[in-house]
């Protein structure tokens, strides 16, 4: 098996996030693409990418290099993978497809960005 390859300790060092980008390598992830196929609630519904929260998000996406955006698409969906035949073919850990969304909160109930990953959802204040 794979202790035969890499020993045992050497692995327990790994998160299951760095091995799974030191096994599979980091993704080229297309940003416009992942906006493209991304589904918007909230304040944001009426105005999509255009609002000027989820702009800001995608401006700083954009900025990131390719590891940090793999490590935020593994933050909110639980993979750093893009599906085969892209964003719009996300699936919740339910197998049930469940496009990436990006959700308005109130201030008073998230200070910071969370991940729903079972929905791939990130709810930004």
């Amino acid at each position: 098996g794979v202790y035969d390859v890499v020993p045992r300790e050497v692995l327990m060092l790994l998160s299951a996030r760095e091995l799974e980008l030191a096994l599979c390598g980091i993704p080229d992830i297309d940003v416009a693409a992942w906006r493209a196929a991304t589904t918007y609630k909230g304040a944001f519904a009426e105005a999509g990418a255009a609002h000027p929260v989820a702009a800001m998000f995608w401006a700083e996406v954009e900025s990131w290099d390719p590891e940090r955006r793999a490590q935020l698409l593994q933050w909110c969906t639980g993979t750093s993978r893009v599906p085969v035949n892209g964003f719009e073919h996300l699936q919740g850990r339910d197998g049930v497809a469940r496009r990436f969304t990006l959700t308005s909160v109130e201030l008073e109930s998230a200070v910071y960005p969370r991940a729903h990953t079972c929905f791939n959802r990130v709810d930004l204040p």
